[in-house]
């Protein structure tokens, strides 16, 4: 029997409703993306990763570090290799499903910055039309300026796109008050109901949430010159495996 091509967005669906992260406690799961580096090169991608999350162009300060020849989920760590696990963006539709919010995953694009503050995507890739991860698709293609975002407030980031129906807008007004004070900082904007947002259209009776990438710090460390192999949403991790970048001995 051949095997049927998995889209983007059910992908998401798929690991969204298994997303069990309390923000308020501090606890459970998230989705997290895998990223592997030469052990050589992880000191100065940690000092990056730890200027992308002060400058809030991360998801997440969490990390966790796989060394070599250990296995998650199925992948093994490389030879002279370090896997470093973030949290990725993916996380939110599932804290939204946990609130009984309808959503709708739309797509990830590359935004524009200007003053520290985001004005429009100028790339999108909707999730119903690719089987790839589009964050993970545009971070390889060096169109980002993440490193120049951080250091001056201007140029280019990745982010994603959801909508989720106007009715349930006090639920994502609670929500967002919840993640005020957790360790999940990844929401960039939210629209107004039937309202395009940030130039894309959301659908009539929805409104349009915006999360910068989970792949954020780890397209900044590419920008650098350090190579790095990205595995976008790879599975679900428990937060208790993490650690504060920021606290990390490396």
């Amino acid at each position: 029997m051949p095997r049927l091509l998995k889209f983007i967005n059910h992908s998401i669906e798929d690991f969204a409703i298994q997303v069990t992260y309390n923000p308020t406690e501090g606890t459970g799961q998230v989705v997290y993306n895998l990223s592997v580096f030469r052990t050589c090169d992880v000191a100065p991608a940690v000092e990056i990763i730890r200027g992308a999350c002060r400058s809030g162009v991360c998801v997440s300060d969490l990390v966790k570090f796989i060394p070599e020849g250990e296995s998650l989920d199925g992948y093994k760590i490389p030879p002279g290799s370090t896997g470093i696990c973030t949290v990725c963006s993916i996380t939110l539709d599932g804290l939204l499903l946990k609130r009984g919010v309808p959503l709708n995953p739309i797509g990830g694009g590359v935004i524009e910055i200007v003053d520290r503050i985001p004005r429009r995507f100028t790339q999108i890739i909707r999730y119903e039309d690719t089987t790839i991860d589009p964050l993970q698709v545009l971070a390889s293609q060096d169109i980002t300026s993440i490193s120049r975002v951080i250091s001056t407030g201007n140029g280019t980031i990745l982010a994603n796109i959801r909508e989720c129906h106007m009715e349930a807008e006090p639920l994502v007004a609670e929500l967002l008050d919840d993640l005020a004070d957790s360790r999940f900082t990844g929401v960039l904007e939210v629209g107004m109901p039937n309202s395009p947002l940030l130039g894309v259209q959301i659908s009539p009776q929805y409104i349009g949430m915006v999360a910068v990438g989970g792949t954020n710090p780890i397209a900044a460390v590419k920008e650098a010159g350090y190579p790095v192999i990205t595995r976008a949403m790879k599975g679900l991790l428990d937060v208790s495996e993490m650690e504060e970048i920021s606290t990390s001995s490396y």
